[in-house]
């Protein structure tokens, strides 16, 4: 079975994107090992996490991919069973069934998004501005 008919399961591949979005285990799970924008993921992850220790806010280029994956995991979550199997499944002859789990990934994405971009913000602030004199 290749890759093009092989299931492809809606509910795993919102999790990859929310877990894995940073190394775009999500991109690989769709398109398969030669799929080559999947592997940008995991180089613009490496380089800004080597340009985080020079300073700290390029570690805003290390989350660029996992700010990526979140945003697809709510696109992938959000899209209906019936438009993600006419798209990702038409070949394979089977059919989606998310139910609630994937409404629950959903939630988890949109927390971990969120935390992540007030983190973000709150060392960015910190950085370029410096601690305020008390």
């Amino acid at each position: 079975m290749n890759a093009s008919t092989a299931f492809k399961n809606k509910t795993l591949t919102t999790l990859l994107a929310t877990l894995g979005g940073t190394l775009g285990l999500h991109r690989f799970f769709l398109h398969g090992t030669g799929f080559w924008p999947a592997y940008a993921y995991s180089g613009v992850t490496a380089i800004g996490m080597l340009a985080a220790l020079v300073w700290l806010p390029l570690l805003a280029i290390a989350l660029l991919p996992m700010f990526t994956g979140f945003i697809e995991a709510l696109m992938f979550g959000l899209t209906p069973d019936a438009k993600w199997d006419a798209q990702w499944n038409a070949a394979s002859g089977r059919e989606n069934d998310s139910g609630w789990a994937v409404v629950f990934i959903v939630i988890l994405t949109l927390a971990g998004g969120t935390t992540l971009l007030m983190s973000l913000l709150a060392i960015s602030f910190q950085a370029l501005y410096g601690a305020v004199p008390g």
